[in-house]
């Protein structure tokens, strides 16, 4: 079987099957055999292990996975895809394909039939529109997972891993520190990619925790207080969360709730760690309990 890795091979590949990327998948290939190592070692996949891929293209990251894994199921949206990964793949007997979009499949449906109740790997190449809204779909729908190893926007793998205080520091930063450990495990460069991306890219390890780093009373309030924190950053939390339309605790309450935090009643949210925000919605969830005629949180 040719190595996908080859940009040689890739070529071939695409001109037999007259392949054009698709701008509105953002796809773009990886075609470095050295990145792909890096892949594979970062995910830690051992001959035990189920993986789901998620946007195998043509398959190129899949056949590395394949040598490592028990099994494989790659979930690839582009129909046009779907013979070339048959042919990419046809030597292997451990992997499925599945032509769908993953935001629609009941991935927890899939990881108890593939791996009984045990967690899954995740691997990914995401399109960087859709990073988001995958990563987190994952760790909210709470399904079995052990790690996700993603290829990203360098800017995005940046505020993944930010601390409080740093530019790059927000609401995704605490949203996934929340649920994992991140961790960068390679930069990657937009010339070991076909097409060349307009931004570099990096690999990025979450590491799921087994118990969340902090305990919060209302896991949705918390989420929500984060939220409207940083949609204005440059105004005080108090402020912020004072004119956020889906909270509606007095600004006595917010600016009691963050005195009782220790901390100044015009700090800024960009400065709180993720154990302040849990411990600033236990207290307003309290207050909500005691006083819930003054208070509502809108889903």
């Amino acid at each position: 079987m040719a190595d996908l890795g080859n940009p040689r091979n890739t070529i071939a590949v695409l001109q037999k099957y007259q392949f054009h990327f698709q701008k509105k998948f953002g796809q773009n290939f990886l075609i470095d055999p050295h990145v792909l190592d890096k892949i594979i070692a970062a995910a830690d996949i051992g001959r035990e292990d189920f993986v789901l891929e998620i946007g195998p293209g043509i398959g190129t990251m899949t056949q590395y996975l394949c040598e490592c894994a028990r099994e494989v199921v790659a979930v690839e949206i582009d129909k046009n895809l779907i013979p070339i990964l048959e042919t990419t793949l046809k030597e292997y007997d451990n992997v499925e394909v599945v032509n769908s979009d993953i935001l629609k499949m009941d991935i927890a449906k899939l990881a108890r039939e593939k791996n009984g109740q045990k967690p899954i790997k995740v691997v990914a190449n995401l399109p960087y529109y859709i990073t988001t809204p995958i990563i987190m779909g994952l760790f909210e729908s709470h399904v079995p997972i052990e790690k996700i190893t993603v290829m990203v926007q360098k800017e995005v793998a940046d505020r993944m891993q930010a601390s409080p205080g740093s530019k790059d520091y927000g609401a995704l930063s605490l949203a996934v520190q929340y649920y994992a450990a991140p961790e960068i495990a390679a930069n990657v460069p937009p010339n070991c990619f076909m097409p060349r991306p307009a931004v570099g890219s990096a690999v990025i390890c979450l590491t799921r925790h087994k118990e969340p780093p902090v305990k919060v009373t209302d896991e949705k309030l918390m989420f929500a207080i984060i939220r409207e924190s940083f949609n204005q950053r440059r105004k005080t939390l108090a402020n912020g969360l004072n004119n956020a339309p889906d909270l509606c605790f007095s600004k006595e309450m917010i600016q009691e709730s963050i005195l009782a935090l220790g901390v100044p009643v015009n700090v800024r949210g960009e400065t709180l760690s993720l154990e302040q925000f849990a411990e600033l919605s236990n207290i307003l969830a309290d207050i909500s309990f005691t006083n819930i005629d003054n208070v509502c949180v809108q889903e």
